[in-house]
Formats: C-alpha cells, structure tokens, sequence
C-alpha cells in the first residue's frame, strides 16, 4: 500500500525549532573554525528530514546541538516549544557505530534502553523489548551476542534500543554508512516500515543523496566553511520508496547537481 509522505495537517505542529544557531571550535590554540553559522529550520511533528551535505558542513555538530550533547554559541533550540539544555530522554540518537555492549546479548541492548523509562515494570520492560526486536525482525535472535551479528543486524539492534523507549524524535547520524548495499537496501526498507507504522518525528544526517531522497519527506542541503542551509527540497514522492526507481533517481540527479556547488571545506564534524 502507498502512503505519501506529506504529513496530516493535523500534525504540523513544531516539533523542534532551531533558531538562529551558530556554532565555534576551537581544533588549535591559534585556530578558531565556525562550523554553523546562522543556522534556523522548523521540523514538525511526525516529519522525516534529512541533512545532506559534504563532508565540514555541520551537519552531525547541527544533530549534536538538537540532541543536547553540544550547545550553540549562538541561537538556540526548542523541542515541544522548550529550550534545550542538554540530553533528554525524549530525544535519541543512533550512531554510525552501533554502539552496543558486547557483553549483552541483543536483547539485554533493548533491555538497556529500556532503562530510561524507570516507571516501566520489569516485565513490561520484556514485553516492549519482544516487540520491537519483531519490529526490526530480530525476534528468532533475541538470545544472540553481538559478536554474532552481522553488520546490518547489529544496526538493527541499535534501532530497537533506540525506538524501544518511546522517544519523541529520533536522531540518525549516518547509521547505514558502513554497511555494504545490500544491506542498506533492506535496512532502507525497514526504516520506511517502521516510520510509516510509527509516525517518528526523525532527523536524519546523510552524506548519500539517493538515500536522502530514498527517506525524506524534506532534505536540508547543508554547504560548509561555515556550515549553512543552501536548499531545502520537498520530496511528494509516495511511499514506500525503492531506491532504484527511475522517479527516486530524477529527484537524486536535481539535488545531486545542487550539492555540486557546494564547495568543499575543512570538517567540522
């Protein structure tokens, strides 16, 4: 079945607000590099926007700064119509790197995740950390160590932990990017699934432009020196999406050739 992408009126309301934020470091004593500058976009509720843009764009710094983890120098953040001050639960971020723990199978990684809802049960805890390895189609590995997983199970692992806690906006920070194409093609796949079933507010960093176009109902291109919005595209395509379609390949040449003049930059990320 085929769902477009645009969101329901009714929920277009502001999930996070990013107003004006700009962002320094500081890499050497002498050298001060501006990763964002001026930086304001709106997400509303239940979108899925993506932040494409070459390597020194900002865009994981940006994904830091919503998260909590990094403050801006200038502007500021709010999610629900809050500042953000730092990490909350409410917000959740899954890595390039699956970051799991070794030492627990993959269901004690969902099970971890599940801490940070201390009113849960312990048996409600198990209940939600069944459903939402079925969700990724872990269900027959639950009992497996992640030193047996392969790549693509191992991420998705990561994403049941991270959608098992019931966050409002989930936080994506190239997740499939060391994973072989194959693998990114199904994991594009359940992503879709599990959006459409779930209605997650997403934020989704990407430096791959089919995969942008493959996600997003919206994708942010990002140039760097410093980082800022040169373009956002609407992508009215239905869902879901098969990467390969030539209707998917159209809307990645258009971006594909405004990513192009971007120029080039020290990364930031």
């Amino acid at each position: 079945m085929e769902v477009l992408t645009t969101v329901s009126s009714e929920t277009r309301l502001p999930k996070l607000e990013i107003e004006g934020v700009s962002k320094w470091f500081t890499p050497k004593r002498s050298l001060m590099v501006q990763a964002l500058d001026n930086v304001s976009l709106s997400v509303t509720k239940g979108e899925f926007v993506c932040l494409l843009g070459p390597s020194g764009c900002g865009k994981s710094t940006l994904l830091n700064i919503i998260a909590g983890l990094t403050k801006p120098d200038d502007g500021r953040v709010l999610a629900d119509g809050k500042v953000i001050e730092g990490p909350g639960r409410q917000r959740l971020v899954m890595f390039q790197e699956s970051a799991l723990f070794p030492w627990l199978d993959a269901f004690g990684n969902v099970m971890f995740g599940l801490k940070l809802k201390p009113d849960l049960t312990n048996a409600e805890r198990r209940k939600i950390a069944d459903e939402y390895l079925d969700l990724v189609g872990l269900e027959k590995f639950k009992h497996a160590h992640i030193h047996e997983l392969s790549g693509g199970m191992k991420q998705r692992v990561a994403l049941a932990r991270a959608l098992a806690p019931d966050p409002h906006v989930l936080l994506m920070d190239e997740p499939f990017a060391a994973l072989d194409a194959m693998t990114r093609d199904q994991l594009y796949d359940d992503i879709q699934r599990i959006w459409m079933e779930s209605r997650k507010t997403i934020v989704f960093v990407t430096h791959n432009v089919r995969e942008a176009v493959c996600l997003g109902d919206r994708i942010v291109l990002m140039s760097p020196s410093p980082g800022r919005i040169q373009q956002v595209f609407e992508i009215p395509l239905p869902r879901p999406r098969d990467i390969n379609s030539q209707e998917l390949a159209a809307y990645a040449s258009k971006i594909a050739a405004a990513l192009k003049g971007t120029a080039n930059g020290a990364s930031s990320e």
